[in-house]
Parts: C-alpha cells; sequence; structure tokens
C-alpha cells in the first residue's frame, strides 16, 4: 500500500498522476457483456460464423439452383426426301415390220430357240422366263418360241403367251414380239426381242 505523501491522495497519487489517468481510462471503453445464446431442448445449436476482415460477411450460403439440369438433345438430322420410286418399265412393243421381216429372212439372227409343245401352262411359263432370262444373260438379241397352235387354233400356251410376255417379271427382258412367219411356226410361233442388259 502506498503511503500518503504531501501533495497525494489516498491511493498516492499526485495531481499531475490524476490527470493523466482520468485521460488514459476515459478512452479505454468499458468490456461488452455478450448475452448467452438461449438453448431450447432438440433445437439446433447456433453456429458462430467467422467474419474475414477482408470479405463482405456472408450469413447464408447461397441456395443452390433449382432450374433443372437441360437435357441434351442431339441437332434434327436434315430431312431426306425420299428416293424416287423407280419408273415402271413399259411392256413389250409389237414388232417393226421391218425387223419382222429380217428376222423372217434371218437377215438378223436368232441366236436361239425353245418348243413348249408338252407343258403344262405353269410349267411352260416357268420354262420360257427362264429360257428368255437366261439368254439375255448371254447378250442375245432375238430368239424363237414355238408354242404350238393346238387344236382349232386355241391352244392353251399360245393364248397366255402375250399375257406372259406383258408380265412386269419379264418387262426388263423382252423388248418386244410378233407372231413368226411361216417358214418359223407361223401361228404356232413368235420372235421375241431381247433387250440389253444393264
Amino acid at each position: 500500500m502506498r503511503r500518503k505523501g504531501p501533495g497525494r491522495d489516498e491511493n498516492g497519487l499526485t495531481p499531475e498522476d490524476r490527470r493523466i489517468w482520468t485521460r488514459v481510462s476515459s478512452s479505454v471503453a468499458p468490456p461488452r457483456v455478450r448475452k448467452a445464446a438461449r438453448v431450447t431442448p432438440g433445437a439446433e445449436t447456433p453456429t458462430e460464423i467467422a467474419v474475414s476482415p477482408q470479405a463482405p460477411a456472408r450469413l447464408s450460403p447461397k441456395p443452390a439452383s433449382t432450374k433443372p439440369t437441360p437435357r441434351l438433345v442431339p441437332p434434327p438430322s436434315p430431312h431426306k426426301s425420299p428416293a424416287p420410286s423407280p419408273r415402271p418399265k413399259p411392256p413389250p412393243e409389237d414388232l417393226e415390220p421391218r425387223r419382222k421381216q429380217r428376222l423372217s429372212r434371218e437377215r438378223d439372227p436368232i441366236e436361239a430357240r425353245i418348243d413348249l409343245h408338252g407343258f403344262g401352262r405353269f410349267e411352260a411359263e416357268d420354262q420360257l422366263r427362264g429360257f428368255l432370262t437366261s439368254c439375255q444373260a448371254r447378250g442375245m438379241r432375238a430368239v424363237l418360241v414355238i408354242t404350238g397352235q393346238g387344236r382349232m387354233g386355241g391352244g392353251v400356251i399360245r393364248q397366255a403367251f402375250g399375257e406372259w410376255m406383258q408380265a412386269p417379271a419379264l418387262r426388263g427382258v423382252v423388248s418386244g414380239f410378233t407372231a413368226a412367219h411361216r417358214r418359223h411356226g407361223g401361228n404356232g410361233a413368235f420372235y421375241v426381242t431381247l433387250k440389253r442388259r444393264v
């Protein structure tokens, strides 16, 4: 304990010491008393957020975006126009009279022949189709088909011959046909010309 001397108060301070003490004590702020956080049972304890002096305080994290993630959709393929359908092949035509004359005189060669006597209607059709397709594949241009006239000129194969020639299956093979000259069978036979194979 300081002794009380002349010119000193009960704390042993001179008037000069008192002025300095008053000046220092007035510049010091009393400490803030923080109240304890009220905690209720079952509630989460509040967490204290550290604040950096350089960065502004963020009180709560930024909520995540609730926008749906866009789906990547492949670009639409350019519109493709449907391929043009092949033009239907024209049916065979009657031979020109000059071509028929050249065949009848054999100035244009008859390169193969087939005789359909003795075949039924459906078997004769199959034989004829295979014969004409084979001749075209071998590069032939004119053949002779013997159908026969049948009794009283009403042969089944001869009557069906024109229908077979017009069928779509032979439109890419046969270019024309006509009844043959008498020396080659007359009304019981036909000259058939073939298209070039593409």
